[in-house]
């Protein structure tokens, strides 16, 4: 399976609907092909749950919808893959940061695999010497052309040959494409706490979408609030209770001693410095896994709707 040859066919759809999607796509000659989702264009629901799609390499359906009553009366964002090690850790997982200068982007997206520089790759696998590289690049501003240069040169392509998507974090397809990583984030708690991934077969999850935030700073805090105090996944796992039964309570975001606060006040607590803050806190609010040796459900953790009220609202 290739996971930038998937992202593209993707692509090809964003381009074809530019247009309707109301994104701006940029392709000059020998260059990188920027398609503009929310910096300097309106962008979008229907871009939002392209970008995430692209995010995960083709290889996952996203959607926005209603959702539970009682938590959040807004829209949500539901995510579901058959393919959640490839699609949500070699793909969509932010695990590119990219600083030059005054230009900086949180790097996700196919891309990752081409590059293959995090350790990551050394435990799941699915790099690949790729023809074609798809990136998604969260950031206020587009890639200047010495930045899309550097990503053609580590992901071992020609730039002509590199995609790269950008939405800025507050922006509608922005925030799609951000709370579309609830079943990432409950793999990567399971990869921090050293369960073997191959296990998961297929993953399901859903997060209220928040409003869009006016800057930055407030749209972080009201991602990540839609994920640790409303997201719901559900993975259909294989193998063994006992290990479901000791990681299970630890996957939640309630594990975390951070745990409690909307994600705002947690930043400040500490300067703004996302290392500081305890790594057990980036999960789902609420985590089902289901074991198909076994027929058994392991749930653990629930929403919290007065805390998503204070964030989104200021209630």
């Amino acid at each position: 399976m290739r996971l930038n040859e998937q992202a593209t066919r993707v692509v090809q759809e964003v381009i074809a609907r530019a247009d309707r999607l109301r994104v701006a796509v940029s392709a000059p000659p020998q260059a990188c092909c920027v398609i503009d989702c929310g910096v300097a264009v309106p962008g979008g629901l229907a871009a939002g749950c392209y970008l995430a799609e692209a995010c995960l390499a083709g290889l996952g359906h996203v959607q926005v919808g209603p959702g539970p009553d009682g938590i959040w009366s807004g829209p949500w964002v539901t995510v579901q893959t058959d393919h959640p090690l490839a699609a949500c850790m070699a793909a969509q997982y932010a695990g590119w940061p990219l600083s030059y200068g005054k230009y900086f982007a949180m790097g996700s997206g196919p891309m990752r695999a081409a590059r293959g520089k995090e350790p990551l790759f050394e435990r799941i696998g699915c790099l690949e010497q790729a023809t074609r590289a798809v990136g998604i690049l969260e950031s206020s501003g587009l890639p200047p052309d010495e930045v899309q240069r550097d990503i053609a040169r580590q992901c071992g392509v020609e730039p002509e040959n590199v995609t790269l998507l950008v939405a800025p974090t507050a922006s509608l397809a922005g925030t799609v494409q951000i709370v579309a990583r609830s079943i990432e984030t409950a793999l990567h708690k399971l990869y921090e706490l050293g369960f073997d991934l191959t296990r998961v077969v297929a993953g399901w999850g859903r997060a209220p979408l928040p409003p869009v935030a006016a800057d930055f700073l407030t749209g972080i805090g009201r991602t990540n609030d839609a994920i640790l105090y409303g997201a719901r996944v559900t993975l259909w796992v294989r193998g063994d209770d006992a290990s479901l039964c000791e990681l299970g309570p630890r996957v939640p975001s309630r594990a975390s001693s951070d745990f409690g606060r909307p994600f705002a006040e947690i930043f400040d607590h500490y300067e703004r410095d996302f290392y500081r803050i305890d790594p057990l806190l980036f999960s789902p609010a609420e985590v089902h896994l289901v074991n198909l040796d076994t027929g058994r459900t392991h749930r653990h953790g629930q929403p919290e709707a007065a805390i998503l009220a204070t964030s989104f609202l200021g209630q």
